[in-house]
């Protein structure tokens, strides 16, 4: 069974494809990428026998297909979403083949959930937003919906890392795009809006302790959960993603990137030169990061994922806070994995809902837990332990803490 994983050898695929590497799920995996000399090297490096590698432009349907025939499963790591995801999707359902994405753009997401009728008339399953957020956000709050509640009444997710040792452009990008765009949040029942630089956007930010990371000012993010989970969890009443990138430093350099306006990808002309506003907004903030971090003590990866899910059991009010945080290991692990394991679960046949949806509506969450305990290695080359840590809070403001 063969899987192709575009953008296999970024930040986010090349761990993607080391975790596919080190199961048995797929006796074949493609690494499909625009840089096809260190696609090649990443094969040669893990089983030159098992992994090969292909030139892929991802804007270019005719190539995105050329590359993935012959696939039982595509893993979509090529970001950002709200350029290529689209894309790389119509071209999957048009080739009748399964299809897994890390996509965190809410606005990609919509375009990619509006294909669910051709995607179920192509008979495939697409399973958008794979990643930890979305992605493993998701599953835990079905899980916690499922099984420990009986009524859910509002999740709130938080997000805070930073640290990793190569960032991307695309990544930056990313974080601008979800700066200009008006913020969806599901608030009082509601569908609403709200703007990061004004007060809508203000009313919502919170100081968060992240386990294992520390205490920082958190503030809305346009991640997909919001849009999706009210479709799929009845009667919440509230749900919010805020997040934040370490350190603070580097978020506010993005942020004013943003305020000044410099986001065109309209070039203009310096001195002769046709220059973007929005490669040049980037490129510097990239060559402040190592400054920054280095200012703010932080000298390795770390994050932490954290769900706040209140409601009720048995007519009592209740609440499950859900942590996964890590340091040494930074936004490759984090979303690399459970996107290795989203495919996984969709080569070995678990997912059987056919057309586009997020992972709330197609993943299992025990399918999920399980498998992670059984394919991932805990080794140093992977960095990932699939460990959660639950803490319940009664009616009483009682404190226990389990793990997952």
């Amino acid at each position: 069974m063969r899987i192709t994983v575009l953008g296999g050898c970024g930040a986010v695929g090349s761990i993607a494809v080391t975790t596919l590497a080190s199961s048995d799920v797929f006796s074949e995996i493609i690494i499909g990428d625009i840089n096809i000399e260190k696609a090649e090297k990443l094969a040669s490096e893990l089983d030159a026998e098992k992994i090969s590698a292909v030139k892929v432009d991802a804007l270019d349907l005719d190539s995105i297909k050329r590359a993935i025939k012959g696939s039982s499963v595509v893993l979509n790591c090529i970001g950002p979403f709200y350029k290529f995801g689209p894309v790389v999707l119509r071209a999957t359902i048009d080739s009748g083949i399964n299809y897994v994405d890390i996509c965190d753009d809410f606005d990609a997401t919509e375009k990619e959930l509006a294909m669910d009728k051709d995607a179920k008339k192509a008979g495939i399953s697409a399973l958008i937003g794979m990643g930890s957020s979305p992605g493993i956000s998701n599953v835990l709050v079905r899980f916690c919906a499922d099984t420990l509640l009986d009524e859910v009444e509002s999740i709130d997710i938080y997000h805070a890392h930073g640290g990793e040792e190569v960032e991307g452009p695309g990544v930056v990008k990313h974080r601008v795009h979800s700066m200009m765009i008006k913020i969806p949040m599901f608030l009082d029942g509601k569908f609403k809006t709200v703007n990061l630089f004004d007060e809508s956007g203000k009313a919502l930010e919170e100081d968060v302790d992240f386990r294992d990371v520390g205490k920082y000012r958190v503030y809305a993010y346009p991640h997909p959960e919001t849009i999706t989970l009210p479709r799929y969890i009845k009667g919440v009443k509230r749900v919010t993603n805020l997040g934040l990138v370490l350190p603070p430093a580097y978020a506010e350099l993005i942020k004013g990137i943003v305020r000044l306006g410099m986001t065109s990808e309209k070039p203009i002309d310096v001195k002769g030169q046709k220059i973007s506003p929005l490669e040049f907004a980037v490129t510097y903030a990239l060559s402040q990061r190592k400054r920054l971090m280095r200012e703010a003590g932080i000298t390795e990866p770390m994050g932490c994922l954290k769900i706040v899910v209140k409601g009720r059991k048995k007519g009592e009010s209740s609440t499950y806070v859900f942590s996964m945080s890590s340091r040494g290991r930074g936004m490759g692990e984090g979303t690399g994995i459970p996107a290795a394991l989203g495919a996984m679960l969709m080569g070995l046949g678990k997912i059987t809902e056919k057309g586009a949806f997020p992972p709330e509506a197609g993943v299992k969450p025990m399918d999920m837990l399980e498998l992670a305990q059984d394919k991932v290695k805990l080794d140093d080359k992977v960095g990932f332990s699939p460990w959660i840590v639950v803490e319940h809070i009664d009616k009483e403001g009682n404190v226990e803490t389990m793990g997952l």
